[in-house]
């Protein structure tokens, strides 16, 4: 008989939480150099170089230069420093907003926590959209650990004290959220709202569909 599912874990950016004005903002900076991308391409690729490189709790200026030249390489853009200047620019500061499917979290009489590569300002972020949602927030910067890091999760693990075969974990990284839960023995489910992932048994579109799962 399978285990029962009694905790569902979330990772956060990609998953609850994104910046929707991301990619008009770096398709904008492209087209005023002279590129034409097309936007499906583009978010495709940056979905699979974030899957790549690695993103460290607190980001900077220098690690988004090198993020996206690698991007503008994969895209079949040459980088130089003017281009990559104009699309740090114009992606500083901004918004996070809420996926809309987050909204069926209020409908899941189940305890749900938080585990993320994030610093600390994450719990506020969090209560400003969902309010106090989630039982457990562990961030990375807190722990000194992060993803993928098998040590973080059990981290994490230690502070929920349920059995990792009863929590159901969603994140929308192969590498850094679905392979460290797995190896660890919870019940996994890739949200791949993108379809950058097609062919993965753990994929989902939508946040509604964990309610088939619970």
């Amino acid at each position: 008989m399978e285990a029962k599912i009694k905790y569902l874990l979330f990772d956060v950016s990609g998953t609850l939480l994104h910046k929707p004005t991301l990619f008009e903002a770096i398709l904008n900076v492209l087209q005023k150099h002279g590129h034409a991308i097309d936007k499906n391409e583009l978010m495709q690729k940056h979905k699979l170089m974030s899957e790549i490189i690695h993103f460290p709790d607190k980001t900077s200026e220098s690690f988004y230069k090198m993020f996206n030249a690698e991007l503008l390489y994969s895209l079949g853009v040459v980088p130089n420093e003017s281009l990559l200047a104009d699309i740090f620019m114009a992606c500083t500061y901004l918004p996070w907003e809420k996926y809309e499917d987050t909204i069926v979290l209020s409908q899941i009489d189940l305890p749900m926590g938080i585990i993320s590569n994030f610093n600390s300002s994450l719990k506020e972020k969090l209560n400003q959209f969902f309010g106090p949602l989630f039982e457990t927030v562990i961030v990375s910067e807190e722990v000194g650990v992060a993803k993928p890091s098998l040590e973080f999760y059990r981290k994490g693990l230690e502070k929920i004290s349920v059995s990792p075969e009863n929590i159901l974990y969603i994140g929308d990284s192969l590498k850094l959220d679905i392979e460290p839960a797995i190896t660890l023995g919870m019940k996994t489910l890739l949200i791949d709202r993108g379809s950058n992932f097609p062919s993965s048994k753990y994929a989902i579109k939508d946040l509604n569909q964990i309610l088939k799962y619970i």
